[in-house]
């Protein structure tokens, strides 16, 4: 590779599509083991993700229901609540029932062969994110993979700073690389880096504004349609 130093993945909705059928549901399990009287539907978590990060969306929904605890313990409240969740969404990964999406295996494992170097840069837990790296994508993979999660930064995307941390932390030139994104928030972080960005659209972002990608498509794929380090590789030209 001579232009392409590096890829930088989202991890949720990119590496597995885990928003509807894997966060959203150890959000209610964790809800239910505390005996609240929440359960996000599949609409109403549409609707959170539009605010980044798994603490930040509970916020925002207590805020706009009421909350079930005084307002001097919201911290420790949405502190606890997010570790319980963060280790049903795990057991959910350990588990084995949420996939890798087409195609993310295959092109970090053409990326490693070619030493392009490669990082997940996320707003989830750092737990939850290593989890996925070190139990879906393997012991071939996962040791090539650097994680940047949420908790590191101070700001989360659409705010660039996970993407500038990686690209500071891993001494590389934002221009030889190529951010795999597949919402509108993560693409307005890898925008506002100078990092060109391809989306993968799931399940709950196909309708969202792209037009500032470098190019979108609905997978990475297999077989005679997938697209290949070399394509990656093209659009940083």
């Amino acid at each position: 590779m001579g232009r392409l130093q590096a890829l930088l993945f989202d991890c949720d909705g990119v590496l597995v599509d885990t928003e509807r059928d894997g966060h959203r549901v150890a959000f209610n399990e964790a809800f239910a083991k505390k005996d609240l009287k929440v359960s996000w539907s599949p609409e109403r978590y549409g609707e959170l993700l539009h605010t980044a990060g798994g603490k930040e969306r509970m916020r925002r929904h207590f805020d706009e229901t009421g909350w079930p605890v005084a307002e001097r313990d919201r911290d420790g409240f949405i502190k606890d609540l997010h570790k319980l969740k963060t280790d049903l969404f795990m057991a959910l990964i350990a588990d084995g029932k949420l996939p890798l999406r087409p195609g993310i295996a295959r092109i970090m494992r053409e990326a490693i062969d070619a030493g392009v170097t490669i990082a997940v840069c996320s707003t989830s837990n750092e737990r939850a994110v290593q989890s996925i790296v070190d139990v879906l994508l393997g012991a071939d993979v996962a040791p090539h993979v650097t994680v940047f999660a949420g908790d590191m930064v101070k700001a989360k995307k659409p705010d660039p700073e996970i993407y500038l941390m990686a690209v500071n932390r891993l001494q590389l030139d934002p221009a030889k690389c190529l951010v795999v994104e597949d919402s509108h928030i993560g693409l307005t972080a890898a925008d506002a880096a100078g990092i060109r960005c391809l989306v993968t659209k799931s399940s709950y972002t196909e309708q969202e504004d792209f037009r500032a990608a470098t190019k979108v498509v609905s997978e990475l794929g297999e077989g005679a349609s997938a697209l290949e380090l070399p394509d990656l590789e093209s659009l940083l030209i």
